[in-house]
């Protein structure tokens, strides 16, 4: 067991000692979040740039356009498809560029625009778009201190501003400011999020996290770097989205880095499945579904012949059932895997999985000698793309 409320499996691997002493050394002591101050958004004492009393009427609002690209918007989508059936309140999410059509309305909507730099191209685009669409919106940014576009636009439109702390970068800002605003306005407790003090007091959670850090480089080393999500709950696809990022922009450098894949299941068992049993050893797995205690039963009226065995058995028993013989033909095929099995869909899961991905991702910059926090070479492409325009 990871948590009360996960059950976790670690790669069958041998354990290198001296690497484990490397990391419980840095885990234990302050030397982690000194290095990585973002980490204490993830802390339950963690101060807010905006003032609670401010949500009561953002409350008010009946549906929200969150706009945003990448880690500014991919965590808050994350908790709301995660947590949908805690939540009352609608809302959309822009988080793309694309000639959509943006519906007039005569609703009132509340915009929450999102960009750490506050010159995000695509960011600007769509609320640009949404502006001229739905003109009576009120407007909430999240940005940086800096004299930057966005910053700029929320002033001619006399929207409220609350500061994107600049030592938090995107893909981390899950349980900051970024995260944490739209998830109170989806009537959340952002207090049950924040579990690192909590985790990082028990022993069992921390050698599961390390060792699994140290299984991974293991596996990158012998030339597996896909990182294969064998994702048997629909709900946690934006979870995953985000976890893509995390990993993708955190360690793809200096020739290093995982390529995180997404693999719906147990549809993919049709299409992708043959690959991953008999195609290249370049990959290792992660198994991850969810007990739902609400699941759907068979009708008796329309059982036939061999299937006449489904009766009294829910679908969810069915998706767990194909879980476990995809493990065990893994076992026999001898492919690495982790599992993860989720036993309570609230916040208190999700922020436990929040802390737990972003540890690993912070503690395999430090095994691969690489910085997790910087992006370099995505910002070639702004740069180019500014060039284009002119």
């Amino acid at each position: 067991m990871l948590t009360s409320n996960i059950n976790f499996q670690n790669f069958k691997l041998k354990k290198i000692n001296n690497l484990k002493k490397k990391l419980s050394k840095i885990v234990k002591s302050e030397i982690l979040i000194s290095k990585y101050p973002l980490l204490k958004s993830l802390q339950p004492n963690y101060i807010y740039s905006f003032k609670k009393k401010k949500l009561r009427y953002l409350k008010k609002f009946p549906e929200y356009n969150l706009i945003g690209m990448g880690g500014s918007v991919l965590g808050a989508e994350a908790i709301y498809s995660f947590l949908k059936h805690k939540i009352n309140k609608k809302f959309n999410f822009y988080n793309n560029i694309s000639n959509f059509k943006i519906l007039k309305s005569k609703k009132r909507y509340l915009n929450i625009v999102i960009s750490k730099s506050g010159n995000t191209l695509e960011t600007f685009t769509n609320l640009n778009l949404v502006l001229s669409n739905q003109k009576k919106n009120d407007n909430l940014i999240i940005t940086q201190n800096d004299d930057s576009i966005i910053r700029k636009l929320a002033y001619r439109i006399k929207a409220d501003v609350v500061e994107h702390k600049n030592y938090i970068g995107g893909r981390y800002s899950v349980l900051s400011e970024v995260g944490m605003l739209p998830a109170e306005l989806m009537g959340l407790n952002e207090k049950k999020f924040k579990k690192y003090n909590y985790l990082l007091n028990k022993k069992n959670f921390i050698n599961h996290l390390i060792d699994n850090v140290i299984f991974i480089r293991k596996l990158m080393i012998s030339g597996k770097k896909n990182s294969v999500i064998l994702n048997y709950d629909q709900k946690s696809e934006n979870f995953f989205k985000w976890y893509q990022q995390l990993t993708a922009e955190s360690l793809g450098k200096k020739g290093f880095g995982i390529f995180p894949i997404i693999s719906t299941m147990p549809k993919d068992n049709h299409s992708l499945l043959q690959l991953y049993l008999d195609g290249p050893k370049d990959k290792f797995y992660t198994f991850f579904s969810v007990r739902e205690k609400n699941s759907h039963n068979y009708s008796k009226s329309f059982l036939v012949d061999d299937y006449k065995k489904l009766v009294n058995k829910d679908v969810d028993k069915v998706l767990h059932a194909q879980k476990y013989a995809t493990q065990n033909i893994f076992r026999k095929k001898k492919l690495h895997f982790r599992t993860f099995e989720i036993f309570n869909r609230n916040e208190e899961t999700l922020g436990e999985l929040f802390c737990f991905f972003i540890l690993e991702t912070l503690l395999l910059g430090e095994l691969l000698n690489i910085n997790p926090l910087n992006q370099p070479s995505v910002e070639l492409i702004k740069t180019e793309t500014k060039k284009i325009l002119k």
